[in-house]
């Protein structure tokens, strides 16, 4: 009796590290990681260095939004990079016409593919891994098409929105935040947040209930693609140059990383957009952390790889009780 009780005070004490992991770890890591830099690393507390964190961690924490409502549903979507080559190359083909214009054939550019993935899944059944798989392929060789090598962007609003600041806020980090309020307000205040929620949870019970499952899926898959398509559009304004060549170059992992970390389990019906920006953070002072301490990139990749499986096996253990 006295080892069983053992055990089951062992199992809760397990389980209770399990969830706070899963709740508050990400919060905990940025936490660390903003301690060691502020001992470690020279001039990290400038605030040169925290708007050049802030600019950089943008693109990431946008993709991050549209990668966490695919996932909510239990899918995921791995075109969100070749998304943001696409996007560089429609702005170096329609900027002559105006910035606003070429916005505009951006955002619908990502819409298109995230309504070609939504379809192959929502009419046709594909696996959400297998349809933007197929797109990750397809829209990065369309980008090349459209823009076989880098071309420098020399335009001055788009200068302007790349390095510009308000109150010494850059304006992508911005934008980045005014999204992250915009799209946890639908997830957790509109009646397609709770329908999302809902076929993340279990799509057969969201189908007996009426709920429309296609339209739903079509819609995230849209949402997806059009901030990978703003992000683009941000990053290449920060660059001065677009290069489907290597932007977007495993953002999905990236992504994926800062919503599994943040809270957002694989299995769906849930979505943290606060733990999904936590995230995006982390990663980005992963990265930082270790190029200002000169080591290859090679070793940020193996570190998110590390940080995805110890997020994954934290929700799984704590799944199974």
């Amino acid at each position: 009796m006295a080892d069983l009780a053992l055990r089951r005070t062992a199992a809760t004490d397990r389980t209770a590290v399990l969830r706070w992991l899963q709740d508050y770890g990400v919060y905990a890591g940025v936490a660390a990681l903003l301690l060691f830099n502020a001992a470690f690393t020279d001039h990290f507390l400038s605030a040169e260095n925290f708007r050049t964190q802030a600019v950089q961690v943008a693109p990431v924490l946008i993709v991050a939004l549209g990668m966490a409502l695919a996932i909510g549903t239990e899918g995921i979507d791995l075109s969100v990079g070749s998304v943001m080559a696409l996007s560089t190359s429609l702005v170096s083909l329609y900027l002559g016409y105006g910035p606003w214009l070429a916005l505009l054939v951006v955002i619908v550019g990502g819409a298109v593919v995230g309504l070609a993935g939504g379809s192959l899944i929502a009419f046709i059944g594909v696996q959400p891994i297998v349809a933007t798989l197929a797109l990750m392929v397809g829209v990065r060789g369309l980008a090349l098409v459209f823009l076989p090598q880098l071309k420098d962007v020399n335009e001055p609003s788009m200068a302007s929105l790349g390095s510009g600041d308000l109150l010494g806020i850059p304006y992508l980090a911005l934008i980045a935040v005014a999204l992250a309020a915009v799209v946890a307000f639908a997830v957790r205040r509109t009646t397609f947040g709770r329908r999302l929620l809902a076929i993340g949870d279990s799509r057969p019970a969201a189908q007996l209930a009426g709920l429309p499952v296609r339209r739903v899926l079509i819609i995230v898959y849209v949402c997806s693609g059009v901030l990978a398509a703003i992000a683009g559009f941000l990053a290449t304004a920060r660059l001065s140059a677009s290069d489907p060549t290597s932007l977007g170059n495993l953002m999905e992992l990236s992504a994926i990383t800062a919503v599994v970390v943040g809270g957002t389990p694989l299995t769906g019906g849930r979505i943290r957009i606060g733990g999904t920006v936590a995230g995006a953070v982390l990663i980005q002072l992963l990265t930082a952390t270790l190029i200002k301490h000169d080591l290859p990139p090679s070793w940020t990749q193996m570190a998110q790889a590390a940080v995805i499986v110890l997020a994954v096996y934290a929700a799984r253990e704590r799944g199974k009780r």
